[in-house]
């Protein structure tokens, strides 16, 4: 079996890929409902523009170190993608977009995200299923 390191078990890659689906739901809902605006420090919107920007900071600062980590090519596409789709999330709390385009770019690097975990998962399924003795 090729080496993984971050997600070199079943369990982990399962576990991955549970948080990539949440996620993937997650930025479908935002891009569905998203006013597009950029996040401004006056107003009603302070305490939750601030909220998803630190958010959005710690998740995409966590992806890259763990994209940094990964040694296998899957993994490293895996986070990757992740990471990028978290960097987006950021601008789009920074900036806005008016036109909704950093929104569907997420839903579809997601998308892409959870076709890669899904890669990995039967890697890991695989594995379990030819006892190494067996293998060839």
């Amino acid at each position: 079996m090729s080496s993984f390191t971050i997600l070199h078990s079943r369990k982990r890659a399962i576990i991955a890929l549970m948080h990539t689906i949440v996620f993937l739901c997650v930025a479908a809902l935002q891009t569905a409902l998203s006013r597009a605006s950029a996040s401004s420090l006056h107003g009603n919107t302070v305490l939750g523009g601030i909220v998803l920007l630190a958010i959005y900071t710690i998740v995409t600062t966590v992806l890259l170190v763990v994209l940094r980590m990964a040694s296998h090519a899957a993994e490293r596409l895996y986070f990757g993608l992740c990471a990028t789709s978290a960097a987006l999330g950021l601008l789009g709390v920074l900036l806005g977009d008016p036109a909704v385009h950093a929104g569907v770019l997420r839903v579809f690097l997601l998308s892409c995200a959870t076709v890669a975990g899904l890669i990995i998962l039967r890697t890991h399924s695989r594995s379990v299923a030819i006892p190494p003795s067996e293998e060839k």
